[in-house]
């Protein structure tokens, strides 16, 4: 690891700062943590003795998130070596538990870069790690008496009364408190959004409309809710609306507790808030307030949309339990999944697009039919068991596997030579400078600028270098199966396919089958069929598997 002492050395560093919250992000912190960590670098190393290669800003993004943008690319960085250190203003912005600060740490540690806190010291040996730990568990245990206290502060207030929220419930305008006459926030009645409310409510209860028949009926008369990136009103917000007490007069808190969500709409690697769904506690956990708020409709017909509710759950075609063996792995061609459904007039179940469910209620924008799913199933599932079953057609899909690892193998050679020629290039630059510099034609100062560059870009191909190796080398060792190992495989499964229950299908499914793409006219199957007997019968297994 480099000697930070060493101050004639030129210091490549880098710089990581995390702001959690919109509000710190408005306040500048993120900018104050920079200058404090600039002038932490010039006491350091002395003004001009290094260069800042790189700063990382994770803003708006929690420290109880390990996974975060800026975060990935530095732990990706350190291992290319493309600087000396990394500067952090404090431990609690790299991460707020001990243990992930210390995974953080050890990561770029053990491939000698330095981490570097402006607030406290680096430990340096045994005695040092084992006051920073006690350090990180007092903070951490700080941190939980904190939020237990506003929790518990939040608790009182609701129970005298005050309304906690930041936004009004649709129906309702909230006014402020008053904290020159200590005076709490209250509920008045937004007649507009009441007459909106009072008429979902009669629907549901008087004329018995399903959710999505509400759905479509405020888009018809182009009534839009208070927030919606599309303008239309969704299912889920309406069940919430209409099980809420607070329009009968009878307010709540802490009705729901947040989650991470089971099945996120929004399938996207960076998540700055991990449990961005809800699940709601049983209405005996509820705390009843004191909060007054007006009522929009009585009692009774709050009753009466409950039980229609019930009812119109018990009635729901999507609640019939049937087969679907293909579910979770059939697409349409548009690129959305494909979901089981019941018969609507027919006997037939189909894999329909879910892009008319996504658009609900606007028009879909994928024309593509349904799938008619007892057919997509015979289909699939005869196809496996050929595969299974066949050690001629297993032994052909290895063969031609053997050939596109060969083909594969090719471009990456010629990527080496190309990366070895550029990097040889780069090395006869940099010894031309110092050479310039030997003879007087260059200051150290325009050496180090030169000389800076070349590093950083011979780090870049240093870098591809390594991960083509690693792998060229990963195709060129992959194992292969024996005719014999092939034979055991389709001979086992032979005997024991035909008597497969639904669960042991899916289950092989999910495990061979990577995506299926699916029309009325084809279905295009992409996966892998690993050899081993789990499925089939409880003997050897086999480690090797190939792509059908």
């Amino acid at each position: 690891m480099a000697d930070i002492n060493n101050t004639e050395k030129h210091w490549l560093i880098a710089f990581y700062g995390r702001v959690s919250t919109s509000l710190q992000e408005e306040q500048k912190t993120i900018e104050t943590q920079l200058m404090a960590m600039n002038d932490f670098a010039d006491k350091k190393f002395g003004k001009g003795n290094y260069t800042v290669v790189k700063e990382y800003l994770d803003e708006g993004w929690s420290g109880d998130n390990i996974v975060r943008p800026s975060l990935d690319q530095l732990r990706v960085d350190a291992k290319k070596k493309i600087w000396d250190a990394v500067i952090i203003y404090d431990p609690d912005r790299l991460a707020r538990r001990y243990s992930l600060q210390e995974l953080v740490m050890d990561e770029i540690k053990d491939v000698g870069i330095e981490v570097i806190f402006v607030t406290v010291s680096t430990p340096k040996n045994i005695e040092d790690k084992i006051l920073y730990g006690v350090r990180g568990l007092f903070a951490e245990y700080e941190r939980a008496k904190i939020s237990e206290r506003f929790r518990l502060g939040k608790l009182l207030k609701v129970r005298n009364g005050n309304i906690l929220t930041t936004e009004a419930l649709y129906g309702y305008d909230y006014i402020r408190n008053d904290k020159i006459n200590k005076k709490p926030g209250y509920y008045v009645i937004n007649e507009e959004e009441a007459r909106v409310v009072r008429m979902i409510f009669a629907w549901v209860g008087e004329e018995g409309l399903t959710l999505r028949q509400v759905v479509r009926r405020l888009q018809e008369m182009e009534i839009k809710p208070r927030k919606s990136k599309r303008g239309v009103w969704n299912t889920s917000t309406l069940s919430t609306l209409l099980r809420h007490k607070a329009y009968i007069g009878m307010a709540h808190w802490g009705s729901s507790y947040a989650v991470v969500p089971k099945n996120p709409t929004n399938k996207e690697k960076y998540r700055q808030v991990k449990k961005s769904s809800r699940k709601i506690k049983p209405e005996t956990e509820w705390i009843a307030s004191n909060i007054p708020v007006p009522p929009i409709i009585g009692e009774e017909l709050f009753m009466k949309v409950r039980e229609q509710l019930k009812t119109n759950f018990a009635l729901c075609q999507r609640n019939t339990k049937n087969e679907y063996l293909l579910g979770g792995k059939i697409f349409c061609s548009c690129g959305t999944k494909r979901c089981g459904e019941g018969p609507q007039h027919g006997k037939h179940l189909y894999y329909r697009c879910s892009n008319r469910i996504y658009n609900f209620p606007l028009s879909p924008t994928c024309n593509e039919k349904g799938i008619n799913a007892r057919i997509a199933d015979k289909l699939v599932w005869q196809k496996i068991k050929e595969f299974m079953t066949s050690p001629k057609l297993l032994s052909r899909q290895i063969n031609r596997r053997k050939d596109i690892r060969k083909n594969k193998t090719l471009p990456l050679i010629e990527n080496i030579g190309i990366a070895e020629k550029e990097l040889a290039k780069l090395k006869a630059q940099e010894d031309r400078y110092i050479k310039a510099y030997g003879n007087g034609a260059l200051t150290i100062e325009q050496l180090k600028e030169q000389v800076t560059s070349i590093k950083s870009h011979m780090a870049t191909f240093e870098s591809q270098i390594r991960k083509v190796n690693q792998e060229k080398s990963r195709i060129d060792t992959a194992p292969t199966p024996t005719e014999k190992e092939i034979k055991i495989f389709t001979d086992e499964a032979a005997k024991t396919i035909n008597d497969l229950n639904f669960e042991t299908k899916r289950t092989i499914i999910r495990n061979t089958v990577g995506r299926i793409i699916g029309t009325q006219r084809q279905l295009q199957v992409s996966g892998e069929i690993p050899l081993t007997l789990n499925y089939v019968t409880y003997k050897t297994n086999y480690r090797y598997s190939w792509p059908a």
